[in-house]
């Protein structure tokens, strides 16, 4: 028996926000959408061409205020093949949240306090 990661899911306050955060930080961008017949929910699956692998972003209309996250201990991983150029783009939008020169590792908190962690091509 064989499983295959396809997708994982963030619920978002603003779910134009958060598609716009993920273009310019990632190059991450629509693959398809699915809105609920009463627009109760909105869900939104992002990728790019480096890999299958999808994320979902889920909007829920009855959701006030942010998510709680907990302790933010879980986390998406995205590899960069130019981590320098990586790092001052992000340097530059402002959301570099947490980094670890000695492990050459650092994150990015998106606009609902997700944290997602870029590391180089090794």
């Amino acid at each position: 028996m064989k499983f295959k990661m396809i997708h994982e899911n963030y619920n978002v306050t603003d779910l134009e926000k958060s598609l716009a955060f993920y273009k310019e930080a990632f190059g991450l961008t629509e693959v398809r959408r699915k809105t609920a017949p009463d627009l109760s929910f909105i869900i939104v699956y992002v990728a790019n061409e480096e890999s299958s692998f999808e994320l979902e972003l889920t909007w829920l209309k009855e959701k006030v205020g942010r998510y709680d996250l907990g302790e933010c201990e879980f986390h998406l991983a995205f590899q960069t093949d130019d981590y320098e150029a990586a790092h001052k783009k992000h340097q530059e939008m402002g959301c570099i949240c947490y980094e670890n020169p000695s492990m050459g590792i650092y994150f990015v908190e998106d606009p609902d306090g997700y944290w997602l962690e870029v590391v180089p091509t090794r």
